[in-house]
């Protein structure tokens, strides 16, 4: 039984994720578990993302209209000061952090940039040497 989709398919934000991610190498859109997902190799960015209830037992908070990316050791920190920015359940652990849409005006151009360096962190040498012959679009 497929998983029900968690988004809504003509959300303005998920076509504006989505015009971006799909300009990355190889990149194609697969939805997984109800939810948009981006992905060259592996995943390199997922759309709504949610956080575990402190308690057991608590539901889960729902960030519908976020960013889930893989950040890099550096940036995490400062990222995780930032209310805008959430640990997302099952990604968490593994480095992944999820941005609210929601949280504030979204600025474009730095949810390119926390995109490229997901898709460099989790993509092998042949598409990030790739990325940079053709330009990221974090640089346009």
């Amino acid at each position: 039984m497929p998983h029900p989709l968690m988004y809504d398919p003509g959300d303005p934000l998920l076509a504006r994720l989505r015009e971006l991610c799909l300009r990355f190498p190889e990149a194609a859109e697969k939805v997984s578990h109800g939810r948009p997902t981006f992905r060259s190799r592996v995943m390199f960015a997922a759309y709504s993302g949610m956080v575990k209830g402190a308690v057991p037992g608590q539901p889960m908070l729902q960030y519908p209209r976020s960013v889930l990316f893989v950040a890099s050791e550096v940036e995490r920190p400062a990222l995780e000061q930032d209310p805008r920015f959430f640990l997302p359940a099952y990604y968490g652990a593994y480095g992944w952090i999820g941005l609210d849409l929601d949280a504030a005006a979204v600025d474009w151009q730095e949810v390119a940039e926390l995109v490229d360096v997901s898709f460099r962190e989790v993509s092998g040498p042949r598409l990030v040497r790739l990325l940079d012959e053709i330009g990221s679009p974090a640089d346009r």
